[in-house]
């Protein structure tokens, strides 16, 4: 067995019992369901892959255009398309399973009853590794409120999928919320296993010669290293509020933006707008993080967690 040393670092984390072999991931909805990337990423080199949301049903998602580039980021409107739960196992997932490399199944609904019926599916699947509740979806039995944006509903849905699966359980939270702390309270409460951390911030952009919002859906999530400050910032927030490891993500292009979010409080990392500038990103975050550990006389990556001096 390798020794730890700066030479030769260990990347390897533990994330709420899922087994990684080093702390990078790809985010949800920006590397599709990995083959789409196999071409450039050889998947046995990732920590691990998220793989785009899924839900009950299949959706189409939203009108075009869906997709529109900004400074430094870029908005989204898809509308989280995908085959439904079903065909995800059936078609997606035993692509997956000959790569030695962590799944975590991003899931979504638009009711409580629609999250527990996708989780249920999912639990005693092989090659399942964990689950990313992305609870930034309205509550369509609840007058549209937002399950990301209410505490309660939040915490309702969460102990839900909690008692419905065996799996590991990672609430994705929402920024757009006033104080992100008591999310993580009650995810934490909720007795999930983990927190992803940020998701998409809601914006706009106009063309002004027209005079029409840019994407058909005229409101989508920015991501892309503009928001990249203000998730390091939540996450340092939460790390310090709650004890469950975190993925962090949010404009990470290169190692030295990974490093940002373990210094400032996360286990894990997740690489996710950059994907569609460079396919290769994900490979980038991991060499720069071991050059880092070498020239910085590292040897394991958990000692850099949480390590900002303030």
């Amino acid at each position: 067995m390798p020794t730890k040393s700066a030479k030769n670092p260990d990347l390897s984390v533990d994330f709420a019992g899922i087994k990684l072999k080093n702390p990078v991931l790809t985010a949800s909805g920006t590397f599709g369901y990995g083959e789409e990337y196999a071409e450039f990423v050889d998947l046995n080199r990732l920590g691990g892959v998220i793989v785009k949301g899924v839900s009950l049903k299949a959706i189409k998602g939203n009108p075009p255009p869906r997709i529109w580039e900004t400074p430094s980021g870029m908005l989204n409107a898809i509308g989280l398309e995908n085959p439904g739960v079903d065909a995800f196992i059936s078609q997606k997932l035993p692509y997956l399973r000959q790569f030695d490399t962590a799944v975590i199944v991003n899931v979504f609904g638009y009711s409580l009853e629609e999250y527990v019926g996708v989780v249920e599916r999912l639990d005693d699947v092989s090659g399942v590794s964990g689950l990313e509740v992305n609870i930034s979806c309205p509550n369509v039995k609840a007058g549209g409120i937002m399950f990301g944006s209410n505490v309660k509903a939040s915490f309702d849905l969460l102990s839900a999928v909690r008692k419905a699966t065996r799996l590991p359980v990672i609430a994705k939270l929402s920024p757009n919320v006033t104080d992100i702390t008591e999310f993580a309270r009650a995810a934490r409460d909720a007795g999930c296993d983990g927190l992803s951390l940020i998701n998409t911030l809601l914006g706009m952009a106009i063309d002004v010669r027209c005079r029409k919002p840019r994407l058909a859906n005229c409101t989508g999530g920015l991501s892309g290293p503009a928001i990249r400050p203000v998730a390091v910032r939540m996450v340092w927030q939460t790390a310090k509020a709650v004890p469950l490891p975190i993925i962090g993500m949010g404009g990470i292009i290169t190692g030295e933006d990974a490093l940002e979010f373990i210094l400032a409080g996360a286990s894990a990392v997740a690489v996710g707008t950059a994907n569609f500038i460079d396919p290769r990103a994900t490979l980038n975050v991991i060499d720069g993080i071991e050059t880092y550990m070498r020239e910085q006389g590292v040897g394991d990556i958990k000692n850099l967690i949480g390590g900002v001096n303030v």
